[in-house]
């Protein structure tokens, strides 16, 4: 169905990135399995238990968690309930709140090194208003033997067709390769993730949405975590008056998330080669916000991995007053189809 395409086609050539599906795709007794999956790990589950001033001692002493029938840190749950609702955000991005969950039942315990998926079921979908209807969401949260460790059943206002801020724009590209979504041996709908590489043409340009803003407490967590300690991000006096004294985005960090930005169509990416004639002309200040394009140079296949191609591309970076703020080139193995087993192995 061409409204269940991952892609709207603006010009001939030029395809943008959707995200998440209108309220009319939606229909009692879907059921979507959203991918990709996430490992957690005990430091983030210490994170989110301290940052949320989570007081139980279960979730970040072991030693204590050693005389428990657990035997060792049980994760935080609201953890798990945040990576539920984000894990399903690339179908249920079109929404507009959550105003109310029926129920978050936890099934099973999670702890860390455990790999979750979500997968959800639509149980009813009903018109509201001109702008959003309203479907009823059953997500569960499973390990990869099928395992449930959660249930949550929510209710979800989506924005109908052609409402709501910042969509895609463009007609949905009806093309095969642009699925959004493809078909289990039990029907459900499995999330696609990128593009193999038989789908990408030299010559073609891909706008990549949803954009992104920055912030200067964001950058200033990056550098620490690199170990700079340079004052751009940390000294107020350091930037001058005549940029408003708002702080620079680390260009290191810049071309990573700039690279980020890429990879709903690239997801299928093997490794990245190298970039190339990097260049920053202006700055990415505190609140600035970002969109990522992609020209597809050369497309060929790998000369010494069979299942893999090389793709050389060119992305840039512009901001809200669509100024060049980043442009580079890069080069990067992708999967051809010669090697989609690893997805099929993996429940992808």
């Amino acid at each position: 169905m061409p409204h269940l395409s991952a892609y709207s086609k603006i010009a001939p050539g030029r395809y943008r990135e959707r995200f998440g599906l209108d309220f009319e795709d939606f229909a009692p007794g879907q059921r979507f399995r959203h991918r990709p999956g996430i490992t957690f790990s005990q430091q983030e589950n210490v994170d989110d238990a301290l940052d949320t001033f989570n007081g139980a001692m279960l979730h970040f002493d072991a030693h204590y968690a050693a005389q428990t029938p657990w035997k060792k840190p049980l994760m935080v749950s609201t953890l798990t309930l945040q990576r539920a609702i984000g894990m399903a955000s690339k179908t249920f991005g079109r929404r507009k709140a959550i105003p109310r969950f029926k129920e978050i039942v936890m099934t099973g315990p999670v702890f860390g090194g455990d790999t979750l998926y979500a997968e959800s079921e639509i149980l009813s979908a009903a018109e509201t208003d001109a702008d959003t209807g309203v479907a009823t969401v059953q997500t569960v949260m499973v390990k990869p033997d099928g395992m449930p460790v959660a249930r949550l059943q929510y209710e979800v206002p989506v924005y109908r067709r052609g409402r709501g801020p910042l969509q895609s724009g463009g007609e949905p590209a009806d093309e095969a390769r642009f699925a959004a979504y493809h078909a289990d041996a039990d029907g459900c709908l499995v999330e696609q993730a990128g593009l193999f590489f038989e789908d990408i043409a030299a010559g073609e340009t891909f706008v990549h949405f949803p954009r992104r803003s920055f912030s200067a407490v964001e950058a200033a967590r990056q550098l620490r975590r690199t170990l700079d300690l340079s004052p751009q991000a940390y000294d107020a006096a350091w930037t001058g008056e005549g940029e408003g004294s708002a702080r620079h985005m680390p260009e290191a960090f810049l071309i990573g998330a700039a690279t980020a930005l890429t990879t709903r169509t690239f997801g299928r990416v093997v490794a990245n080669l190298g970039w190339y004639d990097v260049e920053l002309p202006i700055p990415v200040l505190d609140g600035d916000i970002v969109e990522a394009e992609s020209d597809v140079i050369d497309a060929r296949v790998s000369r010494s991995r069979e299942g893999e191609g090389v793709l050389t591309v060119d992305t840039r970076l512009l901001n809200q007053r669509r100024e060049l703020v980043l442009t580079f080139r890069r080069k990067l193995l992708v999967c051809r189809r010669s090697g989609a087993g690893l997805y099929t192995e993996a429940g992808y």
